[in-house]
């Protein structure tokens, strides 16, 4: 795969049908060896390297936030956060060392996300991509984009069981990782590497307003952190898009 969906660590695939995404698991697709080899990166047009370690560091981030996160799962996307902004100039540089170092970095990503799953920012990202044909993970950054700092403003509505100190902290800890003081500045930065990578900010219609806030799936809603209601979600795609 590319260096940004982590499949080869996870036990999901994914296709479309009929322009709905369809999700099969089972830990039959999870190999017993894998092989990174950079040099399957070097003619990957740029717009997808971006797109595809877009994916790696949200899978990282929404990871870490998940209700279903442990210890270990947040080992995981911490090396995958520090992995993504290590290897990132390298990678879109495309350097040997930049390449693997982001192979690894997805990978790690992927092995989070393999605990934990995905939450709102992939829930709202998928009809994006179906509607105005940006790439998956240019898809999930221009959701976690407006996510993150939103949630940090919202922890009121925390429904992890762990409580709202719980997920004060974990914000704090994700900052941390991207070598911020605390939550605030660290979605500061999710929003600066964003405007840097310069990847469009598609424009809806009212219409497909309508349809993005009653298309996100409910599973992956009940893994965030904080309560969404579509009011909500309506109010929070007017952010993502223009």
């Amino acid at each position: 795969t590319t260096a940004g969906t982590g499949s080869e660590a996870t036990r999901y695939a994914v296709v479309y049908y009929e322009d709905a995404k369809q999700s099969v698991t089972s830990e039959n697709f999870i190999p017993g060896t894998v092989l990174m080899d950079p040099n399957a990166l070097k003619t990957l047009p740029l717009y997808q390297k971006k797109a595809t370690m877009c994916d790696a560091l949200c899978h990282a981030i929404e990871s870490f936030w998940s209700v279903n996160s442990t210890e270990k799962s947040k080992e995981y996307s911490k090396a995958a956060i520090q992995g993504v902004l290590e290897h990132m100039a390298g990678y879109l540089g495309n350097t040997e060392e930049g390449n693997a170092g982001m192979l690894r970095a997805a990978h790690t990503a992927g092995k989070a996300i393999n605990i934990t799953q995905t939450t709102a920012g992939h829930a709202m990202c998928y009809k994006i991509t179906s509607l105005f044909r940006s790439a998956h993970g240019h898809a999930a950054i221009l959701c976690d984009r407006v996510l993150f700092p939103w949630m940090v403003e919202n922890t009121d509505r925390c429904i992890d069981p762990r409580g709202e100190v719980y997920l004060k902290d974990t914000l704090d800890e994700i900052g941390k990782t991207m070598g911020c003081v605390d939550a605030k500045a660290g979605a500061a930065k999710l929003v600066e590497l964003f405007e840097k990578l310069e990847l469009e900010v598609p424009t809806a219609t009212e219409g497909q307003y309508e349809r993005l806030k009653t298309s996100v799936n409910p599973v992956r809603l009940k893994n965030h952190p904080i309560a969404l209601d579509v009011d909500t979600i309506d109010a929070l795609y007017h952010k993502i898009l223009n």
